[in-house]
């Protein structure tokens, strides 16, 4: 078996390289330093030379509300290209199993809770992230697809909110954990008396250690085989304003929190139902606490706050 991991140098990909090292050891892993994936002719060449039995799509554009409200045709169309020219490759090649992995974003924005696969399209998308949803929505149709048109044995997984070592740790473009971390750490190493938050904090999220997610995909290519995507989330929920007095407590930042309430809160609801993943045996192993501890320590090692 020869395993190739798309995005591997990202929080997702690099967690499944260490997960199937463990394990495999036929694996190969590629950022964008060693192929663009927006290059079409380059992604097939690449594909067909390499002929790998599984394919493990993690690349992808992303960030949080802020990137994608301000971005939303790179976020778009660069998805739509990323995963449309790796699955094309992919079958080219006659690759025997592709995993897709999208976001849970790809549910409506006022959905009923805890949330199932077959949630998706019963209502409006959340507008911050919409041109990023629906392009997670259009990879998940092109497996099916690929599956009716050609008997494909490729699948699609939806992992919920994710953290851990190797984050987009960007105020800019990251995602609300890794920010807060990245926000609290500056202000207590640059003794600041306040910190500025976006919302109000009253959103609920769930959210995933990586190293879990890692787990579940190898499960996943192990034990799942079905035309549905699969959600792989912690079944957990935490308010935004309950996330960042944890995080600022674990960092030791004493100061204050201040929540902007002009910027938007983003979708105010989400936590998976993870029944049909928990079925072949996954359950998480990192709790939150644990996790954000773990994390945070990561950030301390590699310099964050210098």
């Amino acid at each position: 078996m020869k395993y190739l991991v798309a995005g591997a140098s990202g929080l997702v990909g690099s967690a499944i390289v260490r997960e199937l090292r463990r394990v495999e050891s036929n694996v190969i892993g590629i950022s964008s330093k060693d192929l663009n994936l927006l290059e079409r002719k380059n992604t097939f060449d690449f594909i067909n030379n390499l002929k790998p039995t599984v394919i493990i799509d993690a690349a992808a554009k992303v960030g949080g509300i802020g990137g994608n409200s301000a971005s939303p045709v790179e976020f778009l169309s660069q998805n739509l290209q990323i995963q449309s020219n790796l699955m094309d490759a992919a079958h080219e090649a006659k690759v025997a199993k592709f995993i897709f992995l999208g976001s849970s974003c790809i549910y409506p924005r006022n959905c009923q809770q805890p949330i199932k696969e077959d949630f998706l399209l019963t209502g409006e998308l959340e507008q911050t992230n919409s041109a990023y949803a629906i392009a997670k929505i259009a990879g998940i149709e092109l497996i099916k697809s690929y599956r009716k048109e050609y008997g494909h044995k490729w699948i699609s997984i939806m992992p919920t909110n994710l953290y851990g070592p190797y984050d987009n740790f960007n105020l800019e473009t990251g995602h609300v954990l890794p920010v807060l971390i990245r926000k609290f750490i500056e202000a207590k190493v640059n003794n600041l008396p306040k910190v500025y938050l976006w919302g109000s904090g009253a959103p609920l999220r769930e959210f995933l250690h990586v190293d879990d997610l890692a787990k579940a995909v190898l499960i996943c290519n192990a034990s799942y085989d079905d035309i549905q995507h699969i959600n792989v989330g912690s079944g957990i929920e935490i308010s935004i304003k309950d996330l960042a007095e944890k995080i600022s407590n674990y960092v030791g930042f004493t100061g204050k929190i201040h929540w902007d309430k002009d910027r938007p809160d983003g979708t105010p609801r989400k936590v998976l139902d993870i029944n049909k993943i928990s079925k072949l045996g996954w359950q998480p192993e990192i709790d939150l606490d644990s996790g954000i501890k773990q994390t945070i320590q990561w950030c301390w090692e590699n310099g964050f706050g210098k």
